[in-house]
């Protein structure tokens, strides 16, 4: 993953070069890429109350970027439901590396002072830098989002602008994962835990994971959404992201007690139970103790708890490592690590989970070859992420986040993408745990050395998302993606027979073309489409409405040898003994006789006529060729199939006189470029 990071801004220009271009000019910067405006906050409704955007020099005398250093008392949540981003920020300002790469310390309210600041998010594998203007969203000469304690103290307002930003809108930060904001930050590798299932050793785990520099945070569930945010007697909130900011044990009565720290972002409303900032158990610990672990408690949202109540209140934990190494031992490695990028489209690449047998074997397929075994045993530890992509910027257009996972499969030596029959009779070496819809969904395994294959998929089919795979192990490992070839074995066709040998089939065909052809013996594409709907509106095995010229055209072009424009009988012999094996090939998966065959197979069907496409060419078939149901009707399978041979025979012809220089990429370019 490079560490240099990647300017966002439309126009190219980097932060020091626009802080300059103002600086220069005398004037405050102003974000075109994300105006102060109405868009800018939401986008599915009116903004509910009036909003001034207001810069922090209109807002208090002595702004300042930050105050005494930035720490998690610098986030007090506003009115907008992005506690779980809050929350991240909270453990952020725990871990000052990482917090000084996400908020820069290149700027202020110092002379350098241009209106303009900048921030640093991880995304799909890139560091972006995101510029932005410092008018921010206030009513009455007050912040109403995110704000810090300190009224003159603006880089938590500026950081959740760029993150808005990034993702669209304010809006857009409604409702979310503390996990997504923490990888955000990092880069890093997510892992959750639910408390009522986990292991025994779980507060070691977190512990270690405190320890490592790990970001952590909790929540209770709701089971409808009338309990979101809803208070409990103990002082709790259903429903809200909370940071974990500390893990501590203590002697207690001639015990050890497990404690855990927790920070709501709202800065407020805190536990009231056992070892809360003014209960009973304080009084009996040590002095020097209390002062050490209480440091000036008050309440500012913070508070500690006893372990077992943590586990008896909160429901799930989710821990963000900064790199994959386990939790539950205590050793540390060197984690190699690979990454694909791929996309689910409907009608060729969206196959859906295993429940969907005729489909799921479409999904994008990867090889993970483990060949050796982690140093202190004969396992390979490998930790395997799958992120769908700009999810949350695609709200505004009434998309969410998809349900997605993954499975595993001991893969043959074979590096062709394997079809519906391997994953009929093979079950899974591994997958994960469930189907859910978050952002990015991850698992830790211990697999024997050997070969898999990796099936990252939503759980319906037709569903369209990106995606990112990040796939950890401790030793370098073998990936590829399946299925990536772009081949065809077209060996010359056979000369056509004399006339004194034809069949009676040719001859019933000679007489048919004679008559449309005319005295010049040779027939257009116009005179080809009315023979060929003929022929084959007699055939009961095909329905379809009949070739259009578009298809007719494509024909003359495969098989006009002499390039007039015409197809003379014996060429039209020649195409109709290939047109015999496309028909009994699309018969062959037109499997309820609808005149259709489903796009999902065209693979299969390519590959039988001896194309072989990569799954970046299939999916642009697919929303080239299939309809809203995901079918291909048999004029645009002939025209598809017709094109794609010629294509493939140009591309052999230019390979031959450039003696092998012509490369696959030069094929793709000619498929894509010949509108197949």
């Amino acid at each position: 993953m490079s560490t240099k990071s990647i300017s966002t801004q439309a126009d190219g220009k980097t932060f020091e070069q626009l802080r300059q271009e103002c600086l220069q000019k005398k004037k405050l910067f102003e974000d075109p890429d994300f105006p102060a405006c109405d868009s800018s906050l939401y986008y599915s409704q009116t903004v509910p109350i009036t909003f001034e955007w207001k810069r922090p020099g209109e807002l208090c005398e002595n702004p300042e970027f930050i105050v005494g250093g930035a720490d998690r008392t610098d986030i007090c949540q506003g009115a907008l439901g992005d506690c779980w981003l809050l929350a991240a920020i909270a453990s952020l300002t725990l871990h000052k590396e990482t917090l000084a790469r996400v908020v820069p310390n290149d700027q202020g309210f110092d002379h350098s002072y241009a209106g303009i600041f900048h921030f640093q998010f991880w995304q799909h594998n890139r560091w972006l830098d995101v510029v932005v203007d410092d008018r921010l969203p206030a009513v009455r000469n007050r912040l109403v989002l995110l704000h810090s304690a300190s009224n003159n103290e603006f880089w938590s307002a500026l950081l959740e602008k760029a993150y808005a930003k990034l993702n669209g809108s304010y809006e857009s930060l409604k409702g979310g994962s503390t996990l997504e904001a923490m990888e955000d930050f990092t880069g890093g590798v997510g892992e959750t835990y639910e408390t009522k299932s986990a292991p025994t050793d779980l507060f070691n785990i977190m512990k270690k994971a405190h320890d490592r520099g790990s970001m952590m945070g909790c929540s209770i569930d709701i089971t409808s959404s009338a309990e979101s945010e809803a208070q409990t007697a103990s002082g709790l909130v259903k429903g809200h992201a909370y940071s974990i900011t500390g893990l501590e044990e203590v002697n207690y009565r001639g015990k050890k007690i497990k404690l855990i720290r927790i920070r709501n972002p709202w800065g407020q409303v805190e536990w009231n139970g056992a070892w809360s900032d003014e209960s009973k158990e304080w009084n009996v610990i040590d002095s020097s103790e209390k002062k050490r672990i209480l440091q000036n408690s008050m309440d500012d949202g913070e508070f500690w708890m006893e372990f077992e109540d943590f586990k008896a209140n909160y429901d799930k934990i989710e821990i963000c490592n900064l790199t994959p190494d386990s939790l539950t031992d205590d050793s540390k490695r060197k984690w190699e690590v690979n990454m694909f990028e791929g996309n689910w489209i409907r009608g060729s690449t969206a196959g859906g989970c295993r429940n969907f047998i005729d489909t799921f074997w479409t999904n994008p397929q990867f090889k993970l070859n483990l060949v050796h075994a982690d140093d202190d045993n004969d396992k390979c530890s490998v930790v395997i992420a799958l992120m769908q992509k700009n999810r949350r910027a695609l709200r505004k257009e009434g998309l969410d986040l998809q349900t997605i996972g993954f499975a595993l499969y001991e893969a043959p030596a074979d590096e062709d993408h394997l079809g519906k029959d391997f994953f009929r009779y093979n079950g899974s070496k591994a997958r994960s745990k469930t189907y859910i819809n978050v952002r990015e969904i991850s698992e830790r395994f211990t697999l024997p050395p050997g070969n898999y294959l990796l099936v990252p998929t939503t759980f319906q089919p037709h569903d369209e998302a990106d995606f990112l795979i990040r796939i950890f192990s401790e030793k370098a490992a073998g990936t590829m993606e399946m299925g990536n070839t772009v081949d065809a074995n077209l060996p010359d066709p056979p000369m056509p027979s004399l006339p004194e040998e034809e069949t009676d089939e040719e001859k019933g065909l000679r007489r048919l073309f004679e008559k449309i052809a005319g005295s010049d013996q040779a027939i257009s594409a116009k005179e080809l489409q009315q023979m060929l709907n003929g022929v084959l509106s007699r055939r009961r095995e095909i329905k379809f409405d009949g070739l259009s010229l578009n298809t007719c055209h494509s024909i003359i072009n495969l098989m006009d040898v002499d390039n007039s424009g015409q197809l003379e009988f014996q060429e039209f012999k020649v195409f109709w003994e290939k047109m015999k094996k496309w028909i009994m090939l699309f018969i062959s998966y037109d499997t309820d006789r609808s005149g259709k065959m489903s796009s999902y197979e065209l693979r299969i069907a390519l590959k039988a006529a001896g194309m072989h496409l990569n799954t970046k060419l299939l999916q642009l078939l697919g929303l080239r060729y299939a309809d809203d149901n995901y079918d291909i009707d048999f004029d645009d399978y002939l025209t598809c199939i017709v094109r794609l041979e010629n294509m493939f025979r140009v591309f052999q012809a230019m390979d031959k006189s450039k003696k092998g220089e012509v490369n696959m990429n030069m094929l793709q370019f000619l498929l894509l470029s010949m509108n197949v």
